[in-house]
């Protein structure tokens, strides 16, 4: 988050900010990692079942 807003200053107002998700997710993952614990990503195949209309 604090790279998130070194990168953008200048650009932010002065106000609360949801974190980003992608930021969210590194974080997340970092965590996770420290604890020896992965999480599969889905495949390509897998996002487009996810995404398309049923």
């Amino acid at each position: 988050s604090v790279e998130y807003i070194l990168k953008n200053k200048g650009k932010l107002e002065n106000k609360v900010y949801d974190v980003p998700r992608e930021v969210d997710l590194q974080v997340a993952e970092t965590m996770l990692d420290s604890y020896g614990i992965k999480i599969d990503k889905l495949t390509k195949k897998q996002v487009d079942y996810l995404t398309k209309s049923h």
